[in-house]
């Protein structure tokens, strides 16, 4: 098990499915470790970009398993714990320990959005399952549960191994809020792709990023850039990025970042039902800006592995 750092770029990485639905594990392993190799600093798994809420139990905990064996010592892994029921989520949270995962994403349950006494009693059985290090996740556009500012600083206050949160509100004053309440006991972690450098900026430590999935290396030298304040450089790279990193914010997220993998040639586009694959026009639209991005990339900007084989075929 490595430890914890809640800092750089750690993307909420997808889970990968073979044509016949099942986990590709040996995918997922080379996944991981290309990651790495390409500057992030950990990997999440079982997050919303990864399909968490589709995967049996049995799949859970293996895929928890192949990420802890993927990076070892190399890395971090995050297991992002969610559920229907509270005691699932410590179960699953208990069981990510097993595995060797270095810290825990906790999220609300799913589906019942409860008033602030239950949705603490909630995290605060997560966070007392396991000594992990946490990242409380806030996305009330998805989970309609809000964990405001003052909310986060009284679970820090009373949780000890509370050490982030991943601030997914689309609203950059959160971020300063947060910093302004709790000062640099807590790692805050943008969760928005194209909300990155407004959220440096504004106090961001770290970045759970989706478009990592497809191009990690130009998502770690935005997010250093802007971290250096070398302002110039970072909106250049930002405004190239700028229309990948939207496919991160929309209800297709998942296809559409899934589909982006597959037109670098890093994974399939493959999802699991209620999803569907991207339609062909879809498909198209996300070729298209793949490879507009590919052939006008900042002289600058570092490139990853994967994509440069795309760019020179």
């Amino acid at each position: 098990m490595q430890s914890m750092n809640w800092q750089g770029v750690i993307p909420a990485i997808t889970t990968p499915f073979r044509e016949n639905g099942s986990v590709d594990h040996d995918f997922l392993e080379r996944h991981c470790g290309w990651l790495i190799e390409n500057g992030c600093t950990g990997v999440v798994v079982l997050g919303s970009l990864g399909e968490g809420a589709t995967l049996r139990w049995e799949e859970k905990l293996a895929v928890l398993n192949t990420a802890a064996r993927a990076l070892k010592t190399k890395a971090p892994v995050v297991a992002g714990i969610s559920s229907l029921s509270t005691a699932e989520s410590v179960e699953l949270a208990r069981a990510a320990e097993a595995a060797g995962c270095s810290g825990l994403m906790v999220l609300p349950p799913y589906v019942y959005t409860g008033d602030w006494r239950e949705m603490k009693a909630h995290v605060n059985a997560v966070l007392e399952a396991t000594p992990l290090s946490s990242m409380l996740y806030n996305n009330p556009i998805a989970y309609k549960t809000d964990f405001l500012p003052e909310q986060a600083a009284e679970l820090l206050n009373e949780d000890a191994n509370l050490h982030a949160i991943k601030e997914s509100s689309a609203d950059v004053r959160r971020i300063s809020t947060l910093r302004s309440i709790a000062g640099e006991r807590l790692n805050i972690l943008c969760g928005v792709d194209d909300m990155i450098v407004e959220g440096v900026y504004a106090g961001a430590t770290g970045w759970i990023a989706g478009l990592a999935n497809a191009f990690p290396r130009e998502s770690v030298e935005l997010f250093e850039l802007a971290a250096r304040g070398e302002k110039d450089k970072a909106f250049e790279l930002y405004k190239w990025f700028l229309p990948l990193l939207r496919f991160d914010v929309v209800p297709k997220f998942v296809q559409l970042i899934k589909y982006t993998q597959e037109a670098v040639q890093m994974g399939s586009g493959r999802v699991r039902a209620p999803r569907l694959e991207l339609s062909d026009d879809e498909k198209a639209v996300v070729r298209d800006t793949v490879g507009d991005a590919l052939s006008s990339r900042p002289s600058f900007a570092r490139t990853s592995q994967q994509a440069e084989a795309h760019a020179n075929r």
